[in-house]
């Protein structure tokens, strides 16, 4: 399939779902990450959900990651340059929805790109290569291109895998895992 035609497909079916299998199935992806070998690691990055896009909850991921005493990082948006500026989220750290309804940080410390060392990445629709489709502006690829190579990328999905998407480039950063609440898979 066509990215175009996986954005109209996986919105539908977001969209289909309730706010009790939302949780459901953000819990059972959360207790699916506890099982990656990525514990070593200090700097996550995670996103925080849009919730009118029934994004997946990572509330849960959040709370491991507390517990668990990583540095968590997340992420505002420029719009005018389609990139990301990444802040140390603490307990002064205060969020604020955008213009788009995107949770930001709107103080804090600014992290480089180049400590992250764990990416999770929203998407609607993924492949058996590791190819993912977003919301289609550009932000995730640019972000994953400027971090280091060794960086993990893990998709959060509700969903399982398509076979295929056809008009990939390669521009495209691929993933390095995909977790949905029944498995992960290694690409």
């Amino acid at each position: 399939m066509l990215k175009k035609e996986l954005r109209i497909k996986y919105r539908e079916l977001r969209q289909n779902l309730t706010f009790e299998e939302i949780e459901e199935k953000s819990l059972a992806i959360a207790n699916q990450i506890l099982k990656l070998d990525i514990w070593e690691n200090t700097y996550f990055h995670i996103f925080l959900p849009i919730e009118e896009q029934k994004e997946v909850n990572t509330e849960y991921i959040l709370t491991i990651l507390q517990a668990k005493d990583k540095e968590v990082v997340v992420s505002k948006s420029d719009f005018k340059t389609t990139s990301m500026h990444h802040i140390l989220l603490t307990d002064n750290t205060k969020i604020k929805k955008n213009e788009y309804n995107i949770p930001e940080p709107i103080n804090g410390l600014p992290v480089p790109t180049e400590m992250i060392d764990v990416v999770f990445v929203p998407l609607l629709a993924y492949d058996k290569q590791g190819n993912r489709v977003g919301y289609g502006k550009g932000f995730y690829d640019k972000f994953l291109s400027e971090c280091k190579l060794n960086v993990i990328k893990i998709g959060l999905s509700f969903f399982e895998l398509e076979e295929l998407i056809e008009d990939t480039f390669e521009t495209d950063i691929k993933l390095n895992f995909s977790v949905n609440p029944t498995g992960i898979i290694k690409f």
